[in-house]
């Protein structure tokens, strides 16, 4: 039987896009903007969906394999004021009492690079603490959208937590190298654009420095080798890119394109959530066995 998905933070559903096409089943989901919940029900008729997380009490959720969710990046966010846990939008604590309440086997969770450093580090520490004192062996890495073949980058931190793998058996490289996405960032050749687009350049407000854009800790390694010749490695796991969408950045009549842009921005790359799924679903198969 597939593994079962309830997702927190849903947004417009790429936790849940990537999630399915791993072979997972979405069971319910949670989000509490307006336009997003109608995007959600376009694609999920049929998966009941919650507002607002924080009056939740989890008796209404179904129990499921695996909880996802990207909790609201802006109290972490570099483009912020880093307030982290003192910030009222930091929602980690709502996605723990869930987690704590339903006791999946899996929790999957995305943020933004600012997770390692708001806080002094003390808010990506809260949210390891919190899952290690649920039960959960964590790994971690910091994956981005030109890891799965989009020509930009769009870092973020994701978190694999595992609720039986202290026997050391889970995550091991064998069933990392099966999983592997084999694609990198596009060669130019498959662009119109020269050049694949960096948050972290020093020209950008809020972009990292050099220093900060590695961190340590990162358990569950890079999904592919990069090449500094250019050359470009199989299809990405999901489908092809393109650099921008057919609508200009300034378009008049383009109904909600506000909500729009606030809901692709928001949004995690399905690509990446698929291939962490299939990680997953492959180390169940073989502990299964």
């Amino acid at each position: 039987m597939p593994l079962t998905v309830g997702s927190l933070f849903s947004g417009i559903g790429g936790f849940d896009l990537g999630l399915e096409r791993a072979g997972m089943d979405i069971r319910w989901q949670v989000e509490r903007d307006p336009w997003c919940q109608k995007i959600l029900a376009k694609h999920w008729p049929d998966v009941p969906r919650y507002g607002d997380v924080t009056t939740l009490t989890g008796d209404e959720l179904e129990p499921v394999d695996l909880i996802c969710g990207g909790f609201p990046c802006q109290p972490v966010s570099l483009a912020g004021q880093q307030k982290g846990t003192d910030d009222d939008r930091w929602l980690w604590p709502e996605f723990q009492r869930l987690v704590g309440l339903l006791g999946p086997r899996y929790v999957l969770v995305e943020n933004v690079p600012g997770l390692f450093t708001a806080n002094d580090g003390h808010a990506f520490g809260e949210v390891i603490g919190d899952l290690a004192d649920l039960g959960y062996d964590c790994e971690w890495t910091m994956l981005s959208a030109a890891d799965v073949g989009a020509p930009h980058l769009r870092k973020r931190v994701w978190i694999v937590a595992d609720a039986e793998s202290h026997d050391g058996g889970s995550w091991s490289e064998q069933t990392r190298r099966e999983a592997r996405p084999r694609s990198r960032r596009p060669h130019r050749s498959q662009s119109n654009h020269p050049d694949v687009a960096d948050a972290d350049r020093q020209r950008c407000v809020g972009g990292r420095q050099p220093e900060q854009r590695e961190q340590q800790g990162s358990r569950m390694g890079k999904p592919h080798r990069r090449l500094s010749d250019g050359r470009v490695f199989d299809a990405p796991v999901g489908g092809q890119w393109t650099t921008e969408p057919d609508v200009g950045r300034v378009a008049h009549g383009v109904p909600r394109r506000v909500d729009r842009l606030r809901g692709l921005g928001n949004a995690i790359v399905p690509q990446c959530a698929e291939w962490i799924g299939r990680l997953i679903v492959a180390q169940r198969e073989r502990t299964n066995l």
